[in-house]
């Protein structure tokens, strides 16, 4: 036996004295006899023993210098959850600002009417028939429209608005030349360049043969202009209530102008009808005591539709002469587009009514032939042109 297992030995005893000692008591002399006897015959069993133990002590004892001893247990505690793998990923720094330069805002766009007016600015170009003086290269626009002169001029007010969604206004006006009785209109876009001055961003709409004038305009806040267009202009003995008028929207595209709403094409007036006037002779009677003369003329009017007419008028009598009877004796005489009108009756789609004229027959001293001319009436006895003219008038055959 080693001098360390001596050791771990005597140890285990000691242990087990420390132990086990309490419990002992010391009993009386004939006991000590007694067990010193019978420790003496165990003597050889403990020292066997011994052997045995010698051996075996080393391995336990070893184990249990290995073995770490259980923690002690502690007042109860609340576990922390640790976190978990799948929890969101921690907030990401704030972006570090560009260093890069910002982009410079778009220049303001908004020009006035009197700043129009002072600019020398360039137009789109004109419809081939305008005449030369409507020029389009640093044009000084005319305050309001002459009744001569044929100069470009600024026609209303200017609009505003972000038409090309830079985030800065632009202007929008309409402008004018003179062409006989009537004007070429065009609805131009302006802008400012980034040194401040006017420039010409292009025209949205113009007059041309379909498009016969431009009334009034509007920006929109998403950049689209509205256009109020004709399908001709009223001047000379056109009517205000005649053209058709319709609202058209327009956009720009990145290159040009385009339209984006409304309709594309006036088509077939919806106001207007067919009407058809045939006559027979027109029957001149003999002189009277005084040399007058009376003529008489049958007439038939056909409304060939598609709309009902409510007043049927009749022009053109001072080539024959004055009305002096017959069915002319209840009319009331309306303006016209030329001479004063008879109105009569009406007439519905797809109807004919004839009429007897008396006149008392002054003819021109003129080469002039005798006519008549029917015109279509409103309730509000404005005329209306004829979707097909040219059968509204007759020259009459003189009889007699």
């Amino acid at each position: 036996m080693t001098e360390l297992d001596d050791i771990l030995v005597s140890g285990e005893f000691a242990a087990f004295r420390e132990a086990y000692a309490p419990a002992v008591h010391p009993a009386g002399t004939t006991a000590v006899r007694e067990t010193v006897r019978r420790r003496r015959r165990r003597t050889a069993v403990v020292t066997a023993a011994a052997v045995v133990l010698a051996v075996a002590i080393p391995v336990g004892a070893n184990a249990a210098l290995n073995r770490r001893p259980d923690p002690r247990p502690g007042p109860a505690q609340t576990a922390t959850p640790s976190p978990s793998e799948t929890t969101a990923s921690p907030t990401p720094p704030p972006p570090t600002p560009s260093t890069a330069s910002p982009t410079p805002a778009a220049p303001d766009g908004r020009i006035t009417r009197s700043q129009l007016l002072a600019a020398r600015i360039d137009l789109p170009t004109w419809p081939s028939y305008v005449p030369k003086t409507c020029t389009t290269a640093r044009v000084r626009l005319d305050p309001e429209a002459g009744t001569t002169d044929s100069v470009p001029v600024l026609l209303g007010e200017p609009g505003y608005g972000d038409l090309d969604g830079d985030g800065a206004g632009e202007t929008v006006a309409l402008v004018g030349c003179r062409t006989g009785e009537a004007l070429a209109k065009q609805v131009v876009a302006f802008d400012r360049n980034a040194a401040g001055r006017i420039t010409t961003i292009g025209r949205i709409v113009g007059t041309y043969d379909e498009l016969g004038d431009i009334t009034e305009f509007s920006v929109r806040d998403d950049g689209t202009i509205r256009v109020r267009v004709a399908d001709i202009q009223p001047c000379c003995s056109t009517p205000e209530w005649s053209p058709q008028r319709q609202w058209r929207t327009y956009a720009w595209t990145g290159r040009r102008f385009t339209q984006t709403a409304g309709p594309v094409r006036f088509g077939v007036d919806p106001r207007l009808t067919d009407l058809t006037l045939t006559a027979g002779d027109l029957v001149v009677g003999p002189a009277d005591a005084k040399g007058n003369r009376t003529a008489t003329v049958t007439v038939t009017v056909v409304n060939k539709g598609p709309v009902d007419v409510p007043l049927l008028g009749f022009s053109d009598f001072y080539t024959i002469g004055k009305p002096a009877g017959g069915d002319l004796s209840r009319c009331r005489t309306v303006p016209s587009d030329g001479a004063e009108a008879c109105v009569l009756d009406g007439l519905p789609t797809g109807k004919r009514k004839t009429y007897t004229f008396t006149f008392r027959y002054e003819p021109l001293e003129v080469d002039v032939r005798p006519a008549l001319r029917v015109i279509h009436y409103d309730a509000q006895e404005r005329w209306w042109r004829d979707l097909k003219f040219k059968d509204n008038q007759v020259d009459l055959r003189t009889a007699g």
